[in-house]
């Protein structure tokens, strides 16, 4: 892969993050749909598609779902152990499909066009928040710990083309709950408050209160992007690393 200064003459890369319930994708879609030149990316695991897949299958669905659903949870939980090779390749492959999207946006980059990003893979919390899903648990056996060194070395990769503007979506716990009622409220609240926690080196970062109304949170990304936009002609970043916050 070419070196990260490479990547600093291509167009203006944007990621939206934030916890279940935030907005990301609709945040996403909606730049996309007013931002000239811009095309969406989404660089989630997709899991939860496929999830849903799983449990409309008869007969045995919803149960298949559950029991993979548990063991994919086990392996992104601290202090646990993965659950087997196979649960460890499931995980890995998922990794791979999304090394591949991320490939995809960078070729379009490439291109000339401002990819707007639906999440962004980092190598800093494993197990949440488009971590690396094979680190947070003790791998046993040496397969499995051979897939999560591979896994993390993708993420480790792809954290080392930092994206040109961040837009974190910050939410409260409960709020996102309200939004997302058949998730676990507790697994919010880690996402939370790792979304808090994540730096993304290299790239400025702008902190957006997604509890104001949805218009209100979608005219405050819109006017950050198109100052991005003004502020690098020829879609060559100035912007220097920071954080700000947006009220």
């Amino acid at each position: 892969m070419a070196s990260r200064s490479a990547f600093r003459r291509l167009a203006p890369l944007v990621a939206i993050i934030g916890p279940d319930g935030a907005g990301k994708t609709t945040t996403a879609h909606y730049l996309c749909s007013v931002i000239a030149n811009s095309q969406y990316a989404y660089l989630g695991l997709g899991s939860g598609a496929l999830g849903l897949k799983i449990r409309q299958l008869p007969w045995v669905g919803a149960m298949l779902e559950r029991h993979l659903s548990a063991k994919a949870s086990r392996a992104r939980t601290p202090g646990e152990r993965i659950p087997g090779p196979v649960t460890a390749a499931v995980i890995y492959l998922f990794g791979r499909l999304r090394w591949r999207r991320f490939l995809h946006m960078l070729h379009v980059r490439e291109s000339g066009r401002l990819v707007i990003c639906d999440r962004y893979p980092q190598a800093q919390i494993a197990g949440l928040n488009d971590g690396p899903g094979l680190s947070a648990a003790h791998a046993t056996g040496w397969l499995t710990a051979l897939l999560a060194r591979r896994e993390r070395d993708l993420y480790i990769e792809m954290a080392q083309i930092p994206p040109t503007l961040v837009i974190r979506l910050n939410v409260d716990a409960h709020t996102a709950w309200a939004r997302k009622p058949d998730h676990d409220l507790a697994l919010i609240e880690r996402k939370v408050a790792a979304t808090a926690a994540l730096t993304f080196p290299g790239a400025r970062v702008v902190e957006v209160d997604a509890g104001l109304p949805q218009a209100q949170v979608h005219a405050i990304c819109r006017q950050l992007i198109e100052t991005l936009v003004s502020e690098t002609p020829g879609f060559s970043s100035s912007l220097e690393p920071q954080v700000t916050r947006v009220e």
